[in-house]
C-alpha cells in the first residue's frame, strides 16, 4: 500500500498511526498550515500544505505513486460556474476534486482504492427509527447537503477511473483527547434532555480499523461506521461522570437551552444507524458501545 491522505486531522491521523509502516508507505499527508506541517514532519511523515484554496506543492507527484487515497477533507465553497479547476465535479464544493480531479481520474496509474470519510448527518431526521445505508437521504443542514454532493462526486470519479470508492459515513466521533471526560474536567459538559432523542457514536480506533479493512480488501460502496447502541446524550455524560466519580452536570431542558444554531441543528436529527453492513464485510468493533469506549479513555479525566 502506498497511501496519500487529504486532510490529516483527528480521524485520519489515527488511521495512519494504526498502519504497519513496514508494509505501508505513506507518500504524503496534507495539512492546512506550515506550523502543522512542521509538527507532522517531526513525527516522520511527509506533510504538504493544502488549504483547499490553491494547489499544494508536491501533491501531484505523490498522487502518481499512490495505490490508496484517503480523503478526510470537508467540502467547502463550490467553485463558481465556468471555473476551469478540476473538472465538472469541482462544483460539488470538494476542495480535492476542485484541484486534483484530473490527476486522480486520469493519472495515478497504480491506484486501487479511494476512501472518503463522510457523516451519518446525510440521512437527516428519521424520527428515531433504525436505518441502514439504503435509507432515504433527508439532509437538513447546508453542510450535510454539501456532503451528499461530495459523496456523489467521488462515486462518479470512481466510476470514471474504475476504482472502488468507499463512502464511510461516521457518527459522533470520540476517542483520546476528545471525549466526555475532557468536558467534565473543563466544566463544559452538558446533560441536555430532549425526550426520545438518541445519537450514535464511534470511537476513533474503530474508524481506523474499519477504514483499514475496507482499504485492505479494496471494497467500495457506502458503509456506516458507527456503534451498536444509539443512546440519549445525557445518559452517556452521566455514565462518564460515574466512571470517574465526578459530579455530573444537572439536566437541562433542550427547549430552553442556550445553544448555537449548529448545536441545535444536531438535535433536529434523530435516528438509530445500523452498522450491519461493515460487520458483514468482516469488521469486529473494538468498542461496540459507549461503555467500552469511555472505559478506554477515562484516563483523560486525570491528565493535567
Amino acid at each position: 500500500m502506498h497511501l496519500f491522505v487529504f486532510g490529516y486531522g483527528y480521524s485520519a491521523s489515527h488511521f495512519v498511526d494504526s498502519l504497519d509502516k513496514h508494509k505501508v508507505t505513506v507518500e504524503a499527508v496534507t495539512v492546512r498550515s506550515k506550523d502543522k506541517a512542521a509538527s507532522v514532519a517531526a513525527h516522520g511523515l511527509k506533510p504538504v500544505v493544502f488549504d483547499g484554496e490553491h494547489p499544494g506543492d508536491g501533491i501531484a507527484g505523490a498522487l502518481y505513486r499512490a495505490t490508496h487515497i484517503l480523503v478526510s477533507a470537508p467540502p467547502g465553497h463550490p467553485a463558481p460556474e465556468g471555473a476551469h479547476v478540476g473538472g465538472a465535479n469541482a462544483r460539488s464544493g470538494d476542495p480535492v476534486l476542485r484541484w486534483y480531479f484530473d490527476e486522480i481520474a486520469h493519472g495515478s496509474p497504480n491506484l486501487e482504492w479511494i476512501g472518503y470519510l463522510s457523516t451519518v448527518g446525510v440521512y437527516g431526521d428519521h424520527d428515531g427509527e433504525w436505518i441502514d445505508e439504503a435509507a432515504e437521504l433527508k439532509p437538513q443542514s447546508e453542510r450535510s447537503k454539501a456532503r451528499i454532493a461530495a459523496e456523489e462526486a467521488w462515486a462518479d470519479l470512481g466510476r470514471t477511473r474504475s476504482v472502488p470508492v468507499a463512502i464511510i459515513r461516521l457518527s459522533g466521533i470520540y476517542g483520546p483527547g476528545r471525549n466526555n471526560f475532557i468536558n467534565l474536567k473543563n466544566g463544559t459538559a452538558k446533560r441536555l434532555v430532549k425526550p426520545g432523542q438518541v445519537f450514535n457514536r464511534i470511537h476513533v480506533a474503530d474508524i481506523a480499523g474499519a477504514t483499514k479493512l475496507l482499504a485492505d480488501k479494496r471494497l467500495g460502496g457506502v458503509f456506516n461506521v458507527t456503534d451498536d447502541e444509539p443512546a440519549p446524550p445525557q445518559d452517556v455524560v452521566l455514565h462518564a461522570a460515574n466512571l470517574v466519580g465526578a459530579e455530573p452536570p444537572g439536566e437541562t431542558d433542550f427547549a430552553v437551552a442556550d445553544l448555537s444554531p449548529m448545536a441545535r441543528s444536531f438535535y433536529g436529527e434523530n435516528k438509530r444507524v445500523s452498522n450491519a453492513k461493515i460487520k458483514a464485510a468482516g469488521y469486529a468493533f473494538r468498542y461496540p458501545t459507549f461503555r467500552e469506549g469511555l472505559e478506554s479513555v477515562k484516563g483523560d479525566y486525570g491528565k493535567g
